[in-house]
């Protein structure tokens, strides 16, 4: 009973604090980015927030207990890929001064077709991962409070739904920072009490298939790990989020500073919450995969104690869920809905209906989390339709390079088609997901393609 106490006030405090700085937004640009106001720390903990998801976590875990600490380095390619935005593209980001979204930066490279695309392709990503977050809440939900899983995400969902889509991302980044707060203590306390519980590393190591400490393990082989790994450097790179995160900074060389302190926390706690699984795996060996990090909670964690980290799966959830929430209602208004129109829409309008998308959003992701099995399968699914159209041509507009849209949707068109090739006909070779093959398509038909316009990189960049 305390333990329900601990979160239903954590709820409401979240609640709260996300409506309370809803107060006074006019216009799109606040709602985006927020007024540029925010320092390298707060950048920090809401980035940290964001990117530890449930795919992150309890994803993490479950694909831990399946396949060993293999997938805690595949992960480290996100690591990785925070480590180089920070150091090579976010302090170029100081040539789009007045940019909100990915879209504001392609149009400048590929007119209105590609702010379009790029919208389009950000709509669908975040989609796609707020539905994994959705269906960790569903699971959340059940195995702490009994409730049936289709209730449970729409109470977790509907939380998210309610400070995000009033609050944009003031609510979202003042409620990352909670969150942020919450999971930074209680997953690393799930881990000490799990490791109790087993008798220590010696007897979790004896207790565990041999195979699951190995790397790359038998399930993954050298092949698959190096594809694994470049699975979550390409996926989530520069994608909607982060890039809003970037943009909302006092300055570049203060949301580089945020972004490398990110990439740098996300080491350990990908090691936290996949030893976890590796816990859940000497508890019980039959235990669904998908339960792993609840079930070690729910088993190791005295009261009280329990209610806070319960907290913490909670707002590990939906501190990515708001996020990618508030990403793809400015997708869709910024760069989808404002370029087709005749007549611009007003600041107001523009406000009204980013809140209408978002809450529909929400809705929508409910599809991805009942219909697709898995989390980290939810968030590969969505990559797949972001990188291979997107990531080559954006990283080449941030460095000045110009080659024309005839060139962007040619190489937009043979990424996905690849992508989608790999997956589906040829079901992913060797355990290479299609997104990193789709990238590397893009990038060979990109860089062919003859230049419609001059190729040099801007001067302001050398």
């Amino acid at each position: 009973m305390i333990d329900t106490i601990v979160v239903a006030i954590y709820l409401l405090v979240i609640v709260g604090v996300g409506l309370w700085v809803a107060r006074g937004q006019t216009n799109l640009a606040d709602y985006a980015v927020a007024g540029r106001s925010f320092g390298p720390l707060i950048i920090f903990a809401t980035m940290s927030a964001s990117f530890i998801g449930g795919g992150f976590s309890t994803g993490n875990s479950a694909n831990v207990f399946l396949f060993g600490i293999a997938g805690i380095v595949g992960l480290w390619g996100f690591s990785l890929k925070e480590i180089l935005v920070a150091t090579l593209v976010a302090p170029k980001l100081a040539r789009f001064p007045n940019a909100i979204s990915v879209g504001d930066i392609m149009a400048e490279a590929y007119g209105k077709v590609g702010r379009i695309v790029t919208g389009l392709a950000g709509l669908f990503l975040c989609t796609g991962i707020v539905g994994a977050q959705v269906g960790a809440m569903g699971i959340v939900f059940n195995v702490f409070f009994g409730i049936d899983r289709i209730w449970g995400v729409a109470i977790g969902c509907g939380i998210v739904i309610l400070y995000t889509t009033f609050g944009g991302m003031r609510a979202v980044v003042a409620t990352d920072v909670i969150q942020f707060v919450v999971l930074a203590i209680g997953m690393p306390l799930v881990l000490y009490f799990g490791l109790q519980y087993v008798g220590g590393i010696d007897a979790l190591i004896a207790a565990v298939p041999a195979d699951h400490i190995a790397i790359p393990g038998h399930h993954y082989g050298w092949v698959g790990l190096i594809a694994l790994i470049l699975t979550f450097l390409f996926g989530e790179t520069l994608v909607p989020p982060y890039v809003q995160r970037l943009l909302s900074g006092r300055d570049t060389r203060q949301a580089a500073r945020g972004t490398m302190l990110s990439g740098l926390f996300s080491i350990p706690f990908f090691a936290v919450t996949g030893l976890i699984g590796l816990v859940a795996l000497a508890i019980d060996p039959d235990l669904d995969s998908n339960l792993a990090m609840p079930h070690v909670i729910v088993t190791v964690m005295p009261p009280i104690l329990q209610g806070l980290v319960v907290a913490a799966v909670i707002a590990i959830v939906m501190s990515s869920a708001d996020s990618f929430l508030n990403s793809a209602s400015i997708a869709f208004i910024n760069d989808v809905l404002q370029p087709l129109r005749a007549r611009p829409v007003s600041q107001r309008e523009s406000l009204t209906l980013a809140r209408v998308v978002t809450f529909v959003v929400g809705l929508m992701s409910i599809i991805f989390a009942v219909t697709i099995d898995g989390i980290l399968n939810i968030l590969i699914y969505a990559y797949t339709y972001w990188a291979p159209v997107v990531l080559v041509p954006l990283i080449a507009t941030i460095y000045g390079y110009r080659k024309g849209t005839t060139a962007f949707l040619a190489g937009a068109l043979a990424g996905v088609f690849a992508g989608t090739f790999w997956d589906n006909l040829l079901e992913a070779p060797g355990g290479v997901a299609g997104l990193v093959i789709g990238v590397f398509v893009n990038f060979v038909v990109f860089s062919v393609m003859p230049s419609t316009v001059n190729m040099r990189p801007d001067p302001a960049l050398d």
